[in-house]
């Protein structure tokens, strides 16, 4: 779930006007394609994962660390809870991927 997701705003995060739209209104207009391609990068991490518990490890690490920008961010400007609930639900869900890979014997 998380890749798909990930990969999808990756994807959505290079390519689209309204993201694009996002990044100025968050005030982080320079930063949006390297946010894309982290997330695209994140998410091709956490599928190797599979194969390779290290990148899993490096990918959902670098996913959450994200997604604690991106929470911050979205209180920073004074957006919603509606608005945060994507990302606190990516952060949680990349924590605990990050929590089960790390005790993962």
């Amino acid at each position: 779930m998380s890749a798909a997701a990930f990969l999808g705003y990756g994807i959505a995060c290079l390519s689209s006007r309204r993201m694009d739209a996002e990044f100025r209104r968050y005030g982080l207009a320079r930063f949006r394609r390297l946010v894309g391609t982290l997330e695209c990068l994140g998410a091709l991490g956490l599928l190797a994962g599979h194969f390779s518990p290290p990148i899993l490890v490096l990918a959902a690490a670098g996913l959450t660390l994200l997604m604690i920008l991106a929470v911050v961010t979205r209180v920073r400007i004074g957006d919603s809870l509606a608005s945060t609930l994507p990302a606190i639900v990516l952060l949680v869900t990349n924590a605990f991927v990050l929590g089960v890979a790390i005790t993962r014997p």
